[in-house]
């Protein structure tokens, strides 16, 4: 047999061996979908009055002030014929060439081939011109609500990030000079992965953002020794090993959020805060809330406080021996350490040394990005869910994160999997964010009804276990630290907070990047920087502008801060003899979604 033909012989072999594969996996698709539970129509998306209105002051505007109107269109129109005659005139020379690109620079657009391909760079700089056209439309509509504005602005951004040429197979170079490399094996292995996808969650798509296979928690991530001390319901209390002779008598209990699990502060030795904390002389508790189910559905921000807050902080105080501990809140956490502290002056209780604060909202009164889905109707939504299961399932918070930052989270994994046929990255980072937690549901709705949107705490005061209670009643010395980039707590709101608790001993430290890579930042990294600065905080914009930069990680500056209230050394506190289960615990790694 000739080479030709042979060579023929196994690419038609390839070829239905595929189409096999194909045919295969298309029925799996359709018994996936087939698992998908109907779902709250006010869950997936605003109310469609939003765009009722938007298109009313459209209206108003065209009949207040057509010229305005005229103006954007002209201007669209004439960008638009400008630029496809001279991707016509490029057409028409040789070799092929694309216009001059003037448009900005957008990592979506990598490939060399959107700037010096015709057809490609055509697709590009019309979509941009479209989006900007979008975008100024919805900015210039001056007949709408300020806060209906900021929702129209993101779920039109929404809208645009969707329709990318980059998230469809014919207009994205990558993916098909991919599939003419594998000769389509790249193809069906992105079927393979959407298939995957799908049955994994029921029927609902979620994209799988880590190698699910390459972490095991409590084996490489979350592996810092320690031992379960105390358990009940709410919360298990692991008490981490000293890894140091001696340690500071004060010991330290971090609360971290229940949204999420507690090892993104202990992914892997070189980047766990909870083992460099143990290598400065603490001894270190953290709480592992529970993940809970319909059996949670009466738990409240009381049952927290109540059953976590104030019997974590008696469990270690009777551990150790001590009259007072310190502690840090991260995110919810943070917030929900605020009523307790409040709640504790109340009660003259002194069993807190100092507190610390990582991205931490406590005033409500503008929550920036995440405040587009704290309005009445997704809100709502969420409350009738909650009362028909008990619970807001962990999909809900994961998904919504997700579209906080959709390039990132949703499409660009989306297409590196489904059309590049990529397998997952092995990151511990992504692993952790896919790893979500379900919420109460009675204390989902007291959060986004008495704090987010009506923002008790700092107004009205909030009603906690017989007293009512109030930021000003934070009175302890405490350090809150902010990212500058932070889109789920902005560091402005939450020194807004910080300046309103009426503690006259407060340190605010705000790091370079985002709500985890800013706290999630060792000092080996030598990575991002953070800004400190003795002017008032009342101002965030006044204190950021005489704030003085420091390289590097904001960790020892804090550690120094925590030192000075941390009492003398003694010898390292032993685990104890009689414990529950050996860190991370059994809460971390319980499913119920399962």
């Amino acid at each position: 047999m000739a080479t030709s033909e042979y060579d023929d012989s196994e690419k038609l072999d390839t070829l239905n061996a595929n189409l096999a594969r194909i045919e295969a996996l298309t029925q799996r698709l359709i018994a996936a979908f087939a698992k998908k539970q109907p779902q709250r129509a006010d869950l997936q998306g605003p109310d469609p009055s939003l765009y009722l209105k938007a298109a009313t002051a459209y209206w108003t505007e065209m009949v207040q002030n057509p010229s305005k109107i005229i103006e954007q269109q002209v201007e669209y129109w004439g960008k638009t014929l400008t630029h496809f005659a001279k991707a016509q005139e490029a057409l028409r020379e040789s070799p092929l060439t694309a216009p001059e690109d003037e448009t900005p620079e957008d990592r979506r657009f990598s490939n060399p081939l959107w700037k010096t391909h015709p057809y490609f760079n055509y697709i590009k700089q019309q979509y941009l011109l479209s989006s900007e056209a979008i975008e100024k439309g919805i900015e210039e509509l001056d007949a709408l609500d300020p806060r209906e504005k900021r929702r129209l602005e993101y779920f039109g951004k929404q809208i645009i990030d969707l329709m990318a040429p980059t998230n469809f197979l014919g207009t994205n170079p990558d993916a098909l000079m991919k599939a003419v490399e594998t000769e389509g094996e790249s193809l069906v292995k992105g079927l393979e992965n959407l298939v995957r996808d799908i049955e994994a969650n029921n029927g609902e798509l979620l994209v799988t953002l880590s190698d699910r296979d390459a972490f095991k928690v409590g084996g490489n991530i979350g592996a810092s020794e320690g031992a379960v001390v105390f358990r009940n319901r709410m919360f298990e209390l692991i008490q981490y090993k000293p890894s140091t002779e001696q340690v500071h008598e004060t010991p330290l209990l971090i609360f971290p959020p229940w949204i999420n699990k507690f090892y993104i502060l202990d992914l892997k030795p070189q980047n766990s805060l909870i083992k460099w904390i143990v290598d400065q002389g603490y001894t270190l508790f953290v709480v592992s809330w529970v993940n809970p189910d319909a059996r949670y559905a009466d738990v409240g921000m009381d049952t927290y406080v109540q059953e976590g807050y104030l019997e974590a902080i008696a469990q270690v105080k009777a551990l150790c021996d001590v009259k007072s501990i310190n502690v840090i809140g991260y995110c919810i956490a943070g917030t929900t350490l605020s009523l307790t502290l409040s709640l504790l002056n109340k009660r003259k209780d002194k069993s807190i040394k100092s507190a610390t604060f990582f991205t931490t909202l406590t005033d409500f009164s503008d929550q920036g990005e995440v405040g587009v889905f704290l309005e009445d109707d997704f809100v709502d939504g969420i409350e009738a869910e909650v009362h028909e299961k008990g619970y807001l399932h962990s999909y809900y918070m994961t998904k919504t994160f997700s579209y906080l930052r959709s390039n990132d989270l949703i499409y660009g994994p989306a297409i590196r999997s489904y059309m590049l046929g990529e397998a997952p990255p092995a990151f511990d980072l992504l692993y952790w964010n896919g790893d979500g937690t379900n919420l109460p549901g009675r204390m989902v709705v007291e959060y986004l009804r008495w704090l987010c949107q009506q923002d008790r705490f700092c107004t009205t005061g909030y009603d906690l276990l017989g007293e009512t209670v109030k930021i000003d009643g934070v009175k302890v010395p405490l350090c809150a630290v902010a990212c500058e980039t932070d889109h789920i707590a902005a560091w402005r709101s939450s020194l807004r907070g910080v300046a309103k608790m009426g503690s006259t001993n407060k340190t605010f430290i705000l790091s370079e990047s985002g709500h985890i890579a800013g706290i999630v930042n060792p000092p080996s990294k030598k990575k991002y920087g953070h800004y400190t600065s003795d002017s008032p905080i009342e101002d965030p914009d006044s204190w950021r502008a005489d704030a003085e930069y420091h390289e590097g990680s904001w960790w020892p500056r804090w550690e120094e801060w925590l030192r000075a209230r941390a009492g003398k050394m003694i010898p390292a506190r032993a685990l104890p003899e009689s414990v529950l289960a050996p860190a991370p615990g059994t809460y971390v790694v319980a499913n119920p979604n399962a």
